[in-house]
């Protein structure tokens, strides 16, 4: 893993048909470019609320790379994307998602979401999106790994 990259396992926490939220509305590069400053940075408050309650500010521009940065990174070494692909930029502020400060810290602070808790998400100058958190099902168990000898006949 290179110098800067996350350490932490958030596959089972993002990767998730129901844990990426697109809009409400979507925006072209050209309508953002008046709000980049000299270091191609947008310059855009976010907001995250639960119930009602902001938990999370932040800047766009605090961001450690550029969009287009981003781009160059999760492509290189292959044709990883395409015209109409969408990639996920970041987590507002704070000190990232709570499951990353729940396994630098160990303590489940602020505590996960709850059944109907209402989620804002909000972005100056495109936004706000709301979701509420509903029962989800229960996963499939998945057995453990079995102890393997090393050796093979």
């Amino acid at each position: 893993m290179e110098s800067g990259e996350m350490q932490v396992d958030l596959s089972l926490c993002k990767d998730k048909d129901a844990a990426s939220t697109f809009g409400p509305w979507l925006v072209t590069a050209d309508e953002l470019e008046p709000r980049r400053d000299g270091d191609g940075f947008l310059r855009l408050a976010l907001t995250a609320e639960v119930n009602g309650e902001v938990v999370s500010t932040d800047l766009l521009s605090n961001m450690s790379w550029t969009f287009e940065e981003m781009a160059a990174y999760a492509s290189r070494g292959g044709t990883l994307l395409r015209k109409g692909d969408v990639l996920g930029s970041s987590t507002c502020g704070n000190g990232g998602c709570p499951a990353e400060s729940w396994g630098r810290t160990g303590d489940q602070s602020p505590p996960p979401r709850e059944p109907r808790d209402v989620v804002t998400l909000t972005m100056e100058g495109t936004g706000s999106v709301l979701n509420r958190i509903v029962e989800g099902t229960a996963p499939v168990p998945i057995p453990h790994g079995r102890e393997r000898p090393r050796s093979r006949p």
